[in-house]
């Protein structure tokens, strides 16, 4: 079986990633009996903008500093899935791997992370009671699809910016772990579909006649990501973005996105007499957080 395959299907969760342009209207249209689609990336980050904008206003009215992460462009911000096809993307950001090298920066240098090494051993510990309820602080588990159990530490700043935005925050972890490890049960299946495989054919095909010999998507990435710590050496990134555009192009010309979607909605669906409960709630709870995070914070663009 395909390793990069399997690694990049089970992390990035959905076969393209979210669409980061503008959305359509079936991913927020509400239909009878519940909502219809997956958010766009554009949604996802203004529910994360909007919990950092709740947790901050949390902090400081506990007496402590506190900064938002910094908000990067639309653009900047993609959520790479598994099928790039987006060309003009790739023409500009190959597969992302400056921007993974600027974020990575952007984490170390965290001004939330500074300020709270400053502080006393005993103002450390209000902070973190405060943040999200701290090392005492009260815990949830789910268990997962496929086995195990996931657990968070659930008070503070951090339970009260996601009561205010999904309602019960119990309710929102489990839905979210649940739905989201459903991967593990139905990437194996689609992996072994016959019309997604005939699709990474045409892909791999395309590609070489392009002058690369991959078998697939997870393959040309995991070429790129082997020279991503020499990203900034001249050529590197310029051939990390030929890769992608290929990538990228090959994909559009094996109609890849739309036939993987299809197939992984094909199996994820005979999951549903299991785990719909879940499946719908996540959707519904997402909605609803995105209808709360619209009155917060404005769009990224």
């Amino acid at each position: 079986m395909r390793k990069a395959v399997i690694s990049l299907l089970l992390v990035s969760g959905v076969i393209t990633g979210c669409d980061s342009g503008q959305h359509s209207p079936a991913s927020t249209e509400r239909q009878e009996g519940g909502y219809a689609g997956q958010l766009t990336d554009a949604e996802q980050l203004r529910i994360s903008d909007a919990q950092q904008r709740l947790i901050g206003g949390c902090m400081r009215r506990q007496g402590f500093e506190f900064w938002e992460a910094e908000r990067l462009s639309l653009a900047e911000s993609r959520t790479l899935g598994y099928v790039l096809d987006d060309i003009g993307w790739a023409r500009t950001y190959g597969y992302g791997s400056r921007l993974q090298v600027e974020e990575a920066a952007a984490r170390a240098a965290n001004p939330n992370l500074a300020y709270r090494k400053r502080l006393s051993e005993q103002r450390r510990t209000a902070y973190d009671e405060a943040h999200d309820g701290g090392i005492d602080g009260p815990m949830i588990s789910v268990e997962i699809p496929g086995g195990g159990t996931v657990r968070k530490r659930m008070g503070g700043c951090v339970a009260e910016s996601e009561k205010k935005l999904y309602g019960d925050p119990r309710e929102w972890f489990r839905a979210e772990k649940i739905s989201g490890h459903l991967r593990s049960l139905y990437v194996p299946k689609l992996l072994g579909d016959r019309r997604f495989s005939a699709a990474l054919d045409v892909w791999s095909r395309c590609m070489r006649r392009a002058g690369y010999d991959h078998e697939d998507p997870g393959d040309s990435r995991q070429a790129a990501i082997a020279r991503s710590d020499r990203v900034d050496e001249p050529g590197v990134f310029e051939a990390e973005k030929k890769l992608a555009v290929a990538d990228a192009t090959c994909a559009r010309d094996a109609e890849l996105r739309s036939i993987g979607e299809e197939r992984e909605s094909h199996y994820l669906d005979q999951l549903r007499d299991r785990y719909g409960e879940a499946l719908d709630t996540y959707t519904r709870l997402q909605h609803r957080a995105l209808d709360r995070a619209r009155k917060i914070v404005g769009p990224r663009v």
